[in-house]
Order: structure tokens, then C-alpha cells, then sequence
């Protein structure tokens, strides 16, 4: 099975954000965006900007974090492979599997987080339908 792409590609993106919120503890860019932006002054906009991969980031969290209890070793590579940015190699060793073994885990991880976000999505669907009928 090969990797979903847009899943590999979001899961490099929350592994930056995820290293980041533990160096750092919040999470979040030491930079300040709306300094960076120059919104807020006279003339500027006066809108809290929200980058949306800090929302994409959290979102992927939650989704990595619901495989923590019931597919832990989904969860442990992940962490190895973009937290600890240990490489194949590496999460195979310190998790005494073969290369072949963790990148298997990668494709059954990608399904199973492309599946949290799936179910997440037909949820708020479903929420704001009901929310709307009269």
C-alpha cells in the first residue's frame, strides 16, 4: 500500500508545529503573526488573524493523539518519524521493527488518520444541517 500524500504532507506540517509546542510550550510560532503582518495599527486591520495551519496542526493532533490508546504503535512511530524527526531507520531501531515493519505502520497510520478526519468532517456536516432546519 502506498502513502496518502496529503496525509504525509500534513503530518510533516503538525510534526514541525508538534516539536515546536514542546520546545516552547504552547504550540505556537515564536514569531508574532500579526506583528509580522502589520495588522492591528492605524490603517491596518483590526481582525485576530488565526493561521490556518496552526487550525490544520491542532485538528492533525487531535487525530494522531485519538491512536494513542487504541493503536499505540500507530501513534509511536508517528512520534518517532516526525517529532523526533528520526527517519525510518531510526524509529525502526528504537522500536525494534524492520524498515519494512514501520513503513507499513506509516501506510495503516496515514488510513487511519485520513479516516479521523473523514468521520470528523461528515460530523460538522451533519451539525450544521441540523443546526439550520427550522
Amino acid at each position: 500500500m502506498a502513502r496518502l500524500d496529503h496525509i504525509h504532507r500534513r503530518l510533516i506540517r503538525w510534526g514541525a508545529w508538534r516539536a515546536r509546542r514542546e520546545d516552547y510550550g504552547l504550540g505556537f510560532s515564536k514569531v508574532n503573526i500579526l506583528l509580522s503582518l502589520g495588522g492591528g495599527g492605524a490603517g491596518g486591520y483590526r481582525e485576530a488573524v488565526i493561521p490556518t495551519d496552526e487550525l490544520e496542526a491542532a485538528e492533525t493532533d487531535r487525530a494522531v493523539e485519538s491512536l494513542k490508546l487504541v493503536k499505540s504503535h500507530l501513534y509511536l512511530t508517528l512520534h518517532y518519524i516526525y517529532i523526533k524527526n528520526q527517519g525510518v531507520t531510526g524509529a525502526a531501531r528504537a522500536m525494534a521493527r524492520s524498515r519494512a515493519a514501520v513503513n507499513a505502520q506509516l501506510d495503516q497510520a496515514d488510513v487511519e488518520i485520513h479516516r479521523w478526519l473523514e468521520d470528523r468532517r461528515k460530523q460538522l456536516v451533519s451539525s450544521e444541517k441540523r443546526s439550520f432546519t427550522p
